[in-house]
């Protein structure tokens, strides 16, 4: 069984939490502070720390200095600004309260995971903590566990000779990807020549790549080396490669095999010294087996293939390559320094990015210039998202799953008395704590409290049938 600690000082959110993880073959133990927690345990004995943000005494971000363990760190919704700065420090995730049990049980799942083949001596320890949140790569930046896998590759691909295929989304990096691989070689003070495929005309690309003599055809008024000849001794980049004309094919198929190229309209081969990168968004083995892409040339460029992942798939890193992007705009612009809102954060966090990088720093750019205040809101972002609870959304999958013949029941809100070990779903804990401490909040210490409006805690009371309690006069 995985050992997790539990530091929380709110019993009902702590013991339902125990509850959820050990119902999931979860091995658990409870503090109530950092103080509990450094008292009572060996922190490095854990493989994950789930913490609130806020504790009694000193914060949670301190069991992050204390121990080489993951910390999860749990916060209010209207705290998510912090969430990200403890990130900065070396959390290694966050999770929103009150959380859903899938997003919490998937955040356990893939963290321990992350961590699993940690090697335990110092130096590996040590290492990992200086690159917590670090850029990796050059301009390259995240350290969720695909990422990690892929800087390895690059530091292992950089400096040989081989022919690399990079695969990835639209917009998710390839040409940084190239230029790390190139930044890693022997050839990295010789230049790297980038060419998009997918942009230069299909009459046209053959002169780009391989140059034309005088007179080769109407208007070649003068000769002109191609792109594969002014990369000689560097690095040349075939960005969206899928996109090349199969007699172009061709002719990259014959550079490949002898390192030669022949200038349209010569009849003398040069020899040349590149190195090929290659990338594109397509599956060129599906294209191959239908004949749309040559199968030769498929295999002789990709010799190592590497996997971008969308930025969808990326965690955290969102937040920390959103970040990059906001310092780097604001540096630009000439701006002071601005951050998100709480609002912005959980836009940014939720939103599928189907442009991936490329559109998260266009949205970025945009509320910069927009804002006019240092706090970037989400209707700077301007992305196009509705905001509503994860639990929500699963909610109304499962309600749509269900057997027609199942009849909707009305429950009604559940007492305060309830035993606080039971299972314990989003709304169910919003009812206990507006139940347990309304005698002792106003409405709107509950709503900060709770990361909500004035309006929307009123709102879900109306939804949830919690009656508010009238505060008795004195006579």
């Amino acid at each position: 069984m995985t050992d997790i600690l539990i530091v929380e000082d709110e019993d009902v959110i702590r013991k339902a939490l125990r509850r959820l993880l050990e119902r999931n073959n979860y091995s658990v133990q409870e503090a109530t502070s950092v103080k509990d927690a450094l008292d009572n345990y060996t922190l490095d004995d854990f493989q994950l720390i789930i913490s609130d943000l806020r504790l009694p005494g000193p914060p949670g971000t301190d069991l992050i200095q204390s121990t080489d363990s993951p910390v999860l760190v749990m916060t209010s919704y209207a705290s998510l600004r912090s969430a990200v700065d403890s990130m900065k420090m070396g959390a290694v995730d966050y999770v929103a309260k009150p959380f859903d049990h899938d997003e919490m049980l998937e955040a356990v799942r893939r963290n321990i995971e992350a961590h699993a083949d940690d090697d335990r001596s110092p130096a590996s320890r040590n290492r990992r903590n200086r690159n917590r949140g670090q850029p990796q790569l050059g301009e390259m930046i995240g350290s969720c566990r695909t990422m990690s896998v892929l800087y390895d590759q690059i530091k292992k691909v950089g400096p040989t000779e081989a022919t690399v295929l990079i695969h990835g989304e639209t917009g998710t990096g390839k040409e940084l990807v190239a230029k790390a691989l190139h930044n890693r070689s022997a050839r990295a003070d010789k230049p790297i020549i980038s060419v998009n495929c997918a942009a230069i005309p299909e009459t046209l690309i053959e002169s780009e790549l391989f140059g034309y003599e005088k007179g080769a055809f109407t208007g070649a008024n003068t000769s002109r080396i191609g792109l594969i000849e002014a990369a000689d001794g560097g690095t040349l980049f075939l960005d969206e490669i899928g996109e090349l004309p199969m007699e172009a094919q061709a002719r990259l198929l014959r550079f490949i095999q002898e390192n030669e190229i022949r200038r349209i309209g010569s009849v003398h081969s040069r020899t040349v010294d590149v190195r090929l990168i290659c990338a594109t968004h397509r599956d060129l083995k599906t294209m191959a087996r239908e004949h749309d892409f040559r199968e030769d040339l498929f295999y002789r460029i990709s010799v190592v293939r590497l996997e971008l992942p969308p930025l969808r798939e990326r965690g955290k890193d969102i937040l920390e390559i959103a970040e990059a992007c906001l310092q780097r705009c604001c540096q630009n612009l000439s701006k002071g320094d601005m951050h998100f809102s709480p609002k912005a954060i959980q836009a940014i966090t939720t939103y599928i990015w189907p442009g991936n990088i490329r559109e998260l720093e266009n949205a970025v750019e945009r509320a910069v210039i927009l804002s006019d205040g240092p706090e970037i809101d989400n209707e700077q972002l301007d992305i196009d998202l509705e905001l509503v609870d994860i639990n929500q959304m699963r909610s109304k999958q499962k309600a749509a799953d269900k057997p027609r013949s199942e009849p909707a029941q009305h429950k009604p809100p559940k007492s305060p008395n309830l035993d606080p070990a039971e299972d314990l779903s989003l709304e169910d804990y919003f009812q206990r704590f507006v139940l347990e401490h309304q005698d002792s909040m106003s409405e709107t210490e509950l709503a900060q409290k709770l990361g909500v409006s004035r309006k929307c805690l009123w709102e879900r009371r109306q939804r949830l049938g919690i009656p508010r309690k009238k505060s008795s006069k004195t006579a």
